[in-house]
């Protein structure tokens, strides 16, 4: 892989990433929003805890009033190297004392707020113990789109992450199939996940024969043989974010019908891709894909949405499925995978990351998506 890393983010782009953050709170009739570690947190500070604990730290953002960190005292330190700390306050506190009086004076005690959806079940009850007239709401309910439109820098990591996820393909695609456990492919994607910049691998698929008709299939000690249909999906962050992309290859000559699937979900994949530009709804992209699917009788075997966001995570909104009104925006990214599944046979998937631009939209992934021969 080549060419220099975009320049990391600095504190002035932290501190305007909350800043939109509490403004879209306030918009939507939040008092707040109340971050835990996590993805979230990672991206409006660049604070990543090393380690998950029970000690509450916590995020606290409010129309009008500046970012606070609330952390346990011994981790201090740490947060206050994160990129986004100066643009913050920092509230600690010490073991033995009540972590949620001291959230909760940073709070408004009627009020609604929206909360990680990671945030642990014993922080949230302290704090309605704390304050009883308070009330909350998920991040993903409240505001499902607070990390979803990407800026320029952010939009280069994602290319720069789909590029090293298709340098994985083009080499995966050299290594033989047929005698090898899946195990052992899934193996060489993730060492050459790596290889291509990669620090954290989230999965790599290897799905072959009948496994393929499981959309999900966890990777096991099937040997592949001559005659296998094989679907690949693997991906990870690399720079923080996030790649994720399925190819379908085949030991040795498919039949008739293989190819014809094949053929028929890349279709799918190129009319989904299609339909992205600005303004249209999400479910149009699941349903343009599906059209093709259903219209050709295998309407039955495409189980699972067309798409997912992804970003500082591999899954994230926006979802391409019906009933998703929610219109696209220039900047947004999310895959593009629609499959057929037939039980007991064979499953083929089709995956890029796209991002919409100002008039339609730009693929992330640049491999071949017709059918490709292995050994």
């Amino acid at each position: 892989m080549t060419g220099t890393a975009p320049a990391p983010f600095t504190a002035d782009d932290y501190g305007a990433r909350m800043e939109r953050a509490a403004r879209a709170a306030a918009e939507s009739g939040l008092a707040g929003l109340l971050v835990a570690p996590g993805p979230d947190m990672v991206w409006l500070t660049g604070y990543a805890p090393t380690a998950t604990t029970e000690r509450l730290t916590l995020l606290v953002l409010a129309p009008g009033q500046d970012p606070v960190l609330v952390v346990p005292t011994l981790e201090a330190p740490d947060a206050a190297k994160a990129a986004g700390a100066s643009v913050l306050s920092l509230r600690d506190w010490t073991d033995g004392k009540d972590p949620y009086a001291a959230t909760a004076a940073l709070l408004d005690s009627t009020g609604r707020f929206g909360i990680s959806d990671n945030a642990w079940a014993m922080h949230l009850l302290g704090l309605q113990k704390a304050l009883p007239g308070t009330s909350y709401a998920s991040l993903t309910e409240a505001l499902p789109m607070l990390r979803a439109v990407k800026d320029a820098a952010e939009l280069e990591l994602l290319a720069a992450a789909g590029a090293a996820a298709d340098a994985t393909f083009e080499e995966i695609r050299k290594v033989p199939f047929g005698g090898r456990r899946e195990s052992e492919v899934a193996a060489d994607l993730a060492d050459l996940l790596r290889r291509f910049g990669h620090s954290q691998v989230d999965f790599t698929i290897v799905a072959s024969g009948p496994n393929g008709a499981n959309p999900h299939h966890e990777v096991g000690d099937r040997v592949m043989e001559r005659g296998d249909m094989v679907v690949l999906d693997f991906g990870g962050l690399k720079e923080g974010y996030g790649s994720d992309t399925s190819r379908t290859v085949h030991v040795g000559e498919p039949t008739d019908e293989e190819r014809r699937v094949h053929d028929l979900v890349r279709e799918a994949q190129e009319a989904g891709f299609e339909a992205v530009r600005p303004g249209v709804a999400c479910q149009e992209v699941d349903r343009a894909a599906r059209a093709v699917i259903a219209d050709a009788g295998y309407g039955a075997y495409f189980i699972h949405r067309t798409g997912h966001g992804i970003g500082v995570t591999t899954h994230e909104p926006p979802y391409m499925i019906e009933g998703e009104q929610q219109p696209l925006v220039p900047g947004m990214c999310f895959s593009v995978e629609p499959g057929i599944y037939l039980p007991g046979r064979f499953g083929v998937r089709i995956e890029d990351i796209v991002t919409v631009t100002e008039d339609g939209g730009r693929r992330l992934n640049d491999t071949t998506r017709e059918l490709v021969i292995v050994d």
